[in-house]
């Protein structure tokens, strides 16, 4: 494939913006070469610049659960783009919005709603520790909170892919307020509750990881966070950035069958545009500003365009539901066709392969992933016309637009990328 017009906007970018990227991933430092510069999307389909057409399992990072410019999400966006982009003023579309937030996810009985999981994750831990009186967080090596300076510790997604341990710029107090454990590991949730559980304000979760690669939590894992948390006195929050409207209508929670405290959300409940939101129980939320002391706000939140488009891809959810059946299949598919030697974990239609050929259950694990061969699999797909992420330590994402024949197109190069 001819990529000559990306590798020029890759050198122009380099000069000005850091790393030629605005997120790191996006690089493609850790599966070598340049990376693609998108031009258009079409329902499970990217074009990059040069005119090389791709069938896309990356959908912006999992938001993009019914495709590219799905019909109802673009019409959504025209209408709201006859009244107004911005009014930092209430609009009727964010009640509704709310609404439907709670209305799907049983835990929630208040939200607010943010610009992004970033700031959806730290309202969340303040709101925590406003609501407790405590200082300490407990998060889980591999998991990534967004790029929330106490919650850096050992996180996963870009800092996995760069081999990055600890970002410099982060305080060393604001690390000390964070305790990092092992991912499905009961015993360490255990040890550090007994050490510190009375100093312990929250535990936050990806309940099921994304940002190792796809990693789903031990069976009586999830339950004995929610036990351990509610004798302590200390919060859950699910963070469901990743896994909210995607592993099933009302998340993981609903999947797994857990109530958690706070909950955090993005992705899919922007249809594709920027947006975040935190909630979960009414006397934790009506602790937030201006109802109670802890202060959050934001210009752009509520923002009309995400409004708008979130709103329509929630409907669209709610009246399709066998959307979940059609997603759920196709990326069982996938994930039937690997080879021995590699370790393919999924949950509803997040998916990664990992390029070992032990379990995958946690970080170390996932660290034992063959990265070098995982990047020569990753480029030899792209020859092939298939959007991986470009990192072994990403989870992959199956949209409602791709049909029985991107499926078998994808298992096909697969079988010949696997032995590149």
């Amino acid at each position: 494939m001819n990529h000559s017009k990306s590798e020029e906007l890759f050198r122009r970018a380099q000069e000005i913006i850091p790393g030629g990227v605005n997120s790191p991933v996006r690089a493609f430092r850790s599966v070598g070469g340049s990376p693609l510069f998108i031009a258009r999307g079409d329902g499970a389909h990217i074009f990059d610049v040069d005119g090389n057409e791709y069938i896309d399992y990356v959908g912006s990072w999992g938001p993009l659960l019914l495709g590219h410019r799905h019909p109802e999400i673009l019409a959504a966006l025209a209408g709201a783009l006859q009244i107004g982009t911005s009014f930092g003023a209430p609009t009727e579309q964010e009640v509704a919005l709310a609404e439907a937030i709670c209305d799907a996810v049983p835990s929630i009985e208040m939200v607010r709603l943010v610009n992004s999981g970033t700031e959806a994750t730290m309202s969340a831990i303040r709101l925590a520790r406003g609501f407790t009186g405590r200082d300490l967080i407990v998060k889980f090596e591999g998991c990534y909170h967004g790029h929330v300076d106490s919650l850096l510790v050992k996180a996963g997604s870009g800092v996995a892919t760069l081999g990055i341990a600890d970002t410099q710029g982060v305080p060393k107090a604001f690390c000390d307020t964070t305790l990092a454990l092992p991912f499905n590991s009961v015993d360490a949730v255990g040890q550090a509750f007994r050490a510190h559980g009375n100093s312990i304000a929250a535990v936050i979760v990806e309940p099921v990881v994304g940002n190792m690669g796809c990693v789903p939590p031990l069976p009586g894992y999830l339950e004995a966070l929610r036990e351990i948390t509610a004798r302590f006195g200390a919060l859950l929050i699910f963070d469901e950035v990743m896994t909210g409207f995607r592993v099933g209508f009302g998340g993981a929670q609903q999947r797994f069958g857990i109530r958690p405290d706070l909950t955090t959300l993005g992705k899919v409940i922007g249809g594709g545009l920027p947006v975040g939101a935190y909630g979960g129980r009414k006397d934790i939320m009506s602790k937030v500003a201006p109802s109670g002391p802890i202060y959050q706000a934001g210009t752009l939140s509520g923002n009309p365009l995400a409004v708008a488009a979130g709103l329509a891809m929630l409907r669209h959810l709610k009246a399709h539901p066998e959307v979940y059946a059609s997603l759920e299949a196709h990326a069982a598919s996938l994930c039937a066709s690997v080879p021995a030697g590699i370790t393919a974990n999924r949950v509803g239609s997040m998916f990664t392969f990992f390029f070992t050929g032990r379990p995958v259950t946690d970080y170390e694990s996932a660290k034992r992933s063959d990265t070098a061969r995982f990047g020569r699999f990753f480029r030899a797909m792209l020859d092939r016309g298939i959007y991986l992420a470009p990192s072994q330590f990403e989870a992959a994402f199956v949209s409602a637009a791709h049909s029985d024949e991107d499926i078998r197109r994808t298992i096909a190069a697969a079988r010949e990328a696997f032995t590149a």
